[in-house]
């Protein structure tokens, strides 16, 4: 064979791998999750970035609070087998059950723990849930709402099987668990599902990770469909099957909005272009200044205000 036959070979095998490369560097930075370690006692994971640091004392009381309330360790077997972990509170014998889902990388515990006492501000019991591959629950890949959706439909399935038909059910997430609940919207679902909240969620992942990848200097027209080829190569998942925005136009339950106005990681001119694509009954609150995933905790009067505003007819 000629050795320009052999060169044009070699380049080609090396580009492949450059390619291949990146794409597993780009899988591991954005969707794999190491095993993780349950928290002691007296120990409390609190989101960097001053926003955070700032009620650092309030997030920490809010967890506290969570860690002395009667709760029960659940667990249910999600679609493609594995073990997802949750812990149920009740505030009723027979109250309407909200399933709560936090946000990328984060924890139930650190990021809705808030989202209980909003829960039973309203009279809600609540399922809160640790998505795939966060917090207890198995898994080691992150798949920004795609596959979280379908756990959504398990724990809903779960709900419905263990307080019966007539109880409803509402389906509550912050960042990615707003996008797995609004992607769950356009799944068919049980009739006692009454609607979903939907708290500073982004449009689809392939918005939000080129927002980020440009943020952080890296091309997103060059680097996303590496990051694409990484989850479907690694992650055996596309990260354009679906999209909340996507959802919006079959969604089948009502929708409430959700949004920081200061929100500087999902713009909440994504909250505002989900409300315009909705296709259900819909609202859309947003709260002044509230940065990333602290609408409630800046607001909380409006907040369960506009809950409860928002469900008079639904529950």
């Amino acid at each position: 064979m000629p050795i320009e036959i052999w060169i044009i070979l070699a380049v080609i095998i090396l580009i492949l791998a450059i390619i291949v490369g990146v794409s597993y560097y780009c899988f591991r930075r954005l969707f794999y999750s190491k095993d993780r370690t349950p928290l002691k006692d007296d120990e409390y994971e609190i989101p960097d970035g001053k926003e955070y640091q700032a009620i650092k004392d309030d997030i920490i009381a809010w967890i506290k609070w969570k860690r002395s309330l009667p709760q029960e360790d659940i667990e249910i077997k999600s679609h493609d087998g594995l073990t997802l972990r949750g812990k149920y509170f009740e505030y009723e014998k027979g109250a309407p059950v909200e399933i709560l889902f936090h946000g990328y990388r984060g924890n139930a515990e650190r990021d809705v723990s808030g989202g209980i006492e909003r829960c039973f501000k309203v009279g809600r019991n609540v399922i809160l849930v640790d998505h795939r591959a966060s917090g207890a629950s198995d898994g080691n890949v992150i798949t920004f709402g795609i596959k979280e959706r379908l756990d959504c439909l398990k724990w809903i399935e779960y709900a419905v099987e263990r307080f019966g038909k007539d109880t409803k059910i509402v389906i509550g997430g912050m960042s990615m668990g707003a996008a797995t609940v609004m992607m769950a919207t356009a799944e068919d679902l049980p009739k006692n599902v009454a609607y979903a909240i939907a708290d500073c969620g982004y449009t689809s992942p392939k918005e939000i990770i080129s927002k980020v990848m440009r943020e952080m200097g890296y091309p997103d027209k060059i680097f996303y469909p590496l990051a694409k080829l990484g989850a479907k190569l690694f992650g055996k998942f596309d990260l354009d099957e679906t999209s909340p925005l996507q959802a919006m136009e079959n969604a089948k339950i009502p929708v409430i909005f959700l949004h920081g106005t200061g929100d500087d990681f999902v713009p909440y001119n994504m909250s505002e272009r989900l409300y315009e694509r909705c296709k259900a009954k819909k609202s859309l609150v947003l709260i002044p200044n509230a940065e990333h995933g602290l609408a409630y905790p800046r607001d909380m009067d409006g907040y369960v205000s506009a809950v409860k505003d928002f469900q008079k007819d639904l529950l």
